[in-house]
């Protein structure tokens, strides 16, 4: 191997924290995530070619921008597409910190009134909290059916946000089009049957196994997909809340605000949460 002589190479950029993914890996191979003797993964900040690569709007649009950024900012995540929902949140925050420092604004609007108003938000206050949430991978049903959880990866989750996006999209092109309204409905209950499909598809990769109360366990695909067709709705609804929760491990938390005596005149709550949202085009600069 050649060895870099660059005198310049002393000014590259350098790790400025370390983080440790909340999975515990325990989902990657070697060839998605590097095992390191510490556990713990070099964060570099980002380089220009890093920012500019989030104001191209298809490269965010489909994250490959993201991808590429989190394998530049951190070799050992060799394939970020497979990183789990857990750790997404986690090697995020890690690349801001790392890249512009350890507090981010944030400006909401303040419920019950016309406002807004800007927060500063700790971002290695949110990696604790992250990093002390337990992740568990299973939960049971009112029936005694345990779900031993698969967690989607983060190819899974931007392909399940650009097929929502683009029937919103069809949806809102039908609703404003010249169709008759026989035609506009027909549109619609296709576009309503792609999201029941997407929805499922996400359910089926989401479940690992099933556990009976007998001991016994299924893995076949077929016979989980079949399951979900023909429980009652009352089974599937807890089943989607449960994973809903599940999925929430190791994600950022909304910030709870205190409102000044002012807003609370004007109709705020005396406290309220503002949600962070990973909106590429402000979280990254």
């Amino acid at each position: 191997m050649v060895e870099n002589t660059n005198p310049l190479k002393r000014y590259y950029r350098q790790p400025q924290i370390s983080i440790r993914l909340p999975s515990g890996e325990k989902y990657y191979a070697e060839s998605v995530v590097q095992k390191t003797t510490t556990g713990e993964h070099p964060v570099l900040p980002m380089t220009a070619m890093d920012e500019l690569s989030f104001r191209t709007p298809d490269s965010m649009m489909n994250g490959q921008a993201t991808v590429d950024v989190i394998k530049s900012c951190i070799p050992t995540i060799q394939d970020p597409w497979q990183l789990v929902n857990h750790d997404i949140d986690t090697v995020l925050i890690a690349i801001r910190i790392a890249s512009y420092g350890e507090t981010m604004e944030i400006t909401a609007g303040v419920p019950g009134t016309n406002e807004t108003q800007t927060h500063v938000v700790n971002l290695p206050q949110m990696l604790e909290t992250i990093r002390q949430e337990k992740i568990t991978d299973h939960c049971v049903l009112q029936d005694g059916l345990t779900l031993h959880i698969a967690p989607l990866t983060y190819k899974q989750i931007t392909d399940a946000q650009l097929k929502t996006f683009e029937q919103q999209r069809i949806y809102a092109q039908v609703a404003q089009s010249n169709l008759s309204a026989e035609e506009k409905t027909k549109r619609f209950t296709e576009s309503f049957r792609v999201l029941s499909d997407l929805n499922v598809s996400l359910l089926i990769n989401n479940i690992e196994r099933i556990q009976l109360p007998t001991g016994e366990t299924v893995t076949d695909k077929t016979a989980i997909l079949d399951f979900i067709k023909n429980a009652d709705a009352r089974t599937i609804k807890e089943l989607e809340n449960k994973l809903g929760d599940i999925r929430q491990q190791g994600s950022i938390k909304p910030v709870k605000v205190k409102a000044t005596e002012e807003q609370i005149k004007a109709g705020a709550p005396a406290t309220y949460e503002v949600p962070i949202t990973f909106d590429n085009a402000n979280f990254f600069v």
